[in-house]
């Protein structure tokens, strides 16, 4: 099962784009629900919210409605989990309550490498989350390697598929899963602004031609998984929401060609 969404759902320049003007902030997530079945909480990098925030998200969403939430910046960035575990836990008690988390996005920077130092921590990671899904993102290349695929596999994390610009030793677009799901996040290709600071490192608009290798990496990756997600972090202008609609919409032209090619029942 393919789920297709967006990282995050609160942005004002998504009015007008996706929302309706007249939508606030606070009636975004039930309008967005309307139209996909899940959704990242990113805004867990920055800072840990109190329970109640996502009890009003349950309420607001149907009752299938599926959230992944991104470790804190301490978790992946500081190295330092264990300060926030516990408030990250107390954070998403709604969603698990409510049988709506669908797991832990840990997104950690190009600094962090594949050494045995980081592995043991993230294997100490998984530890601490065991029982929930932990979905592992890594940004440099030293990560894309056949026996950190078995590594994952061993300690329970799921490798999320990537796609970003292609600069020295980035994360390639592969294609693979851990632990029986698939995950993939789309940021962009904004070579030009990735390491500057202007903010606009997700300022990118897709075109068809870009996602439709997605399509066939897709129908690998449906070959070891059993479920399926699809983000997009291209947050800017309302480009994430763009793109997601025409990835499903390539998604289910594929396959309805598939099935039009079908042979006839004799």
């Amino acid at each position: 099962m393919l789920v297709i969404g967006t990282s995050g759902y609160s942005y004002r320049d998504w009015k007008g784009v996706f929302y309706p003007p007249d939508v606030g902030q606070s009636g975004m997530l039930a309008y967005y629900s309307g139209c996909f079945p899940a959704v990242e909480i990113n805004a867990t990098y920055y800072g840990i919210p109190k329970p109640g925030v996502f009890a009003r998200m349950v309420e607001s969403t149907p009752g299938d409605f599926e959230f992944v939430v991104k470790a804190n910046k301490a978790t992946t960035h500081d190295g330092a989990d264990a300060d926030v575990a516990a408030s990250f836990l107390e954070s998403v008690a709604p969603l698990r309550e409510s049988g709506r988390f669908s797991g832990v996005l840990a997104q950690f920077p190009w600094g962090f490498r594949n050494v045995e130092r980081n592995r043991g921590y993230l294997a100490s990671l998984a530890d601490r989350y065991r029982g929930m899904p932990l979905f592992a993102e890594f940004r440099h290349n030293s990560w894309n390697r056949p026996e950190v695929y078995c590594f994952l596999d061993d300690i329970g994390a799921h490798f999320v598929s990537v796609d970003e610009p292609q600069m020295g030793d980035m994360m390639p677009p592969v294609a693979k899963t851990t632990g029986g799901i698939g995950y993939i996040r789309f940021h962009g290709r904004n070579a030009k602004d990735w390491w500057a600071s202007s903010g606009d490192r997700y300022n990118y608009l897709y075109d068809e031609s870009e996602l439709a290798p997605w399509i066939e990496r897709v129908e690998e990756l449906e070959k070891t998984a059993w479920k399926l997600y699809a983000f997009f972090n291209n947050c800017h202008q309302g480009y994430a929401v763009r793109n997601a609609l025409m990835f499903r919409d390539l998604i289910e032209k594929r396959r309805r060609a598939g099935l039009d090619i079908l042979p006839d029942d004799e």
